[in-house]
């Protein structure tokens, strides 16, 4: 039974995913414009900053951010980029990373059923360590989202071992009343920074 109302939700979550997309369309081409000028002005390169991720049972997708780093930037995880020492965020890029406002063109890949609004983060195939835990929990027989229980209970500053052990908790109960509770912690944490590097 509980199986049973588990797949509902899903379908019902995709449902309100590409809902909620559609009413966010109007509001998010009007900052598009304006983010796109800022970013264009501040460093040279594109606006967008597309970088493969693993989704849905180890598929490889395109994800979509606005740019917040130098055009040459190594592509590789945030915490790896501390622990070279590379500090290449552009000046409009620190903005949108603390406001976590790049994650915004996601919505792309929500439109595309590649990502929902809440979910595991969907990792970078060099994460190696992160997708092995991941596989052997299930967590990848879930849409990635642009938020998730990782990311509102210290995002960064957790290792992989806790997140994937967060991922392996909303895998295992996730719900509408938990994905609402995701989405008030999600605000929380924006306007705290909490565990943003």
């Amino acid at each position: 039974m509980k199986l049973l109302q588990k797949n509902r939700y899903r379908y019902f979550k995709g449902f309100l995913d590409y809902l909620f997309t559609l009413f966010l369309i109007p509001f998010f081409g009007f900052l598009f414009i304006i983010f796109s000028f800022l970013i264009m002005i501040d460093s040279s390169g594109g606006v967008l900053f597309i970088q493969n991720r693993v989704g849905f049972r180890g598929k490889i997708f395109k994800c979509y951010k606005f740019r917040t780093m130098k055009v040459g930037t190594p592509n590789v995880s945030t915490e790896d980029m501390q622990k070279l020492g590379l500090n290449p965020i552009t000046r409009v890029g620190y903005w949108l990373r603390k406001t976590s406002l790049d994650e915004l063109p996601q919505i792309i890949n929500i439109l595309l059923g590649q990502m929902s609004f809440i979910g595991p983060r969907p990792a970078l195939p060099s994460q190696v360590s992160l997708l092995q835990m991941r596989q052997v929990q299930g967590v990848e027989n879930i849409l990635p989202g642009i938020t998730g229980l990782a990311q509102v209970r210290g995002r960064d500053s957790l290792s992989d071992e806790e997140k994937v052990k967060l991922d392996t908790e909303y895998y295992h109960h996730f719900s509408f009343s938990l994905d609402m509770r995701i989405l008030y912690e999600t605000l929380h944490a924006v306007l705290s920074n909490k565990g943003n590097k």
